[in-house]
């Protein structure tokens, strides 16, 4: 009979397999969700594992990066600042809000090639930030090939809420797509094993979902989409591309934190 030490190896090399990859997030997230007076605002721009709290992965400047409010798209790559994160690229923005209503930012990163996988990843990120807590404008589309449309507000939400949305590629619905849902943990949450880092859930046949958020802070929700057209490798063979619609909403606990 083979020892269990002796198998152990052959074991161990199928857990590895079998192990679940680190989701991968870009992050846009403004220091609010809603601006009761109006005022100031900065959002930062990570690429990241939000639950893990890393690795950083090094994000290249944009290809764009804006507001859309009132049916109106206005260009914010100019003001973007260069940041760092462990010593890996990350970016910023400043801004002002004045007119009472939703300001919808989102940033269409750089393709990042994933080695581990044989893809290119490209995610759409948006999030609102509501000004002068009008509860206006919240549900508008910005216009991105692959977006999720907000069905639930998705400002001023007490933990225990659910968010609900519609994932959309051109403008479609995209019937059963599969949605990441991860938390920006800040080392507050430990995870019992893996699966409970990385949620799971399916749009229904109308491509809608909706998912209870159980803790206090930033949840992100990223609808993974195959892109049309393959990209090249580093290495010149063709590979394909992972695009994420990816919205992020903010809890708040009825305590106030």
């Amino acid at each position: 009979m083979r020892s269990f030490l002796s198998s152990f190896p052959a074991v161990a090399c199928l857990a590895l397999l079998a192990a679940p990859a680190s989701a991968h997030f870009q992050e846009i997230i403004p220091s609010a969700d809603v601006l009761p007076n109006g005022g100031d605002v900065t959002i930062d721009m990570v690429f990241t594992h939000p639950f893990e709290g890393g690795p950083v992965m090094e994000m290249k400047k944009p290809e764009e990066m804006g507001v859309y409010k009132a049916g109106t798209k206005t260009d914010l790559l100019p003001e973007l600042k260069q940041t760092q994160i462990d010593g890996k690229t990350t970016w910023s923005l400043d801004a002002q809000l004045g007119e009472p209503g939703a300001s919808i930012f989102y940033v269409e990163p750089q393709p990042y090639w994933e080695p581990a996988e044989g893809k290119y990843i490209i995610h759409y990120a948006k999030v609102v930030i509501d000004n002068y807590a009008s509860g206006e404008g919240w549900d508008d589309l910005v216009g991105l090939p692959v977006e999720i449309q907000p069905l639930t507000r998705p400002t001023g939400l007490w933990t225990g809420n659910v968010f609900s949305g519609v994932v959309l590629k051109d403008g479609s619905p995209v019937p059963f797509a599969e949605i990441e849902v991860e938390f920006i943990n800040d080392a507050s949450i430990t995870a019992p094993n893996d699966a409970y880092i990385t949620q799971v859930i399916k749009a229904d046949a109308n491509g809608t979902f909706t998912y209870a958020m159980p803790h206090a802070g930033w949840w992100g929700f990223a609808a993974l989409l195959e892109g049309d057209e393959p990209m090249t490798s580093p290495e010149g063979k063709e590979v394909p591309v992972e695009l994420g619609a990816l919205m992020w909403v903010k809890t708040t606990d009825m305590s106030g934190k």
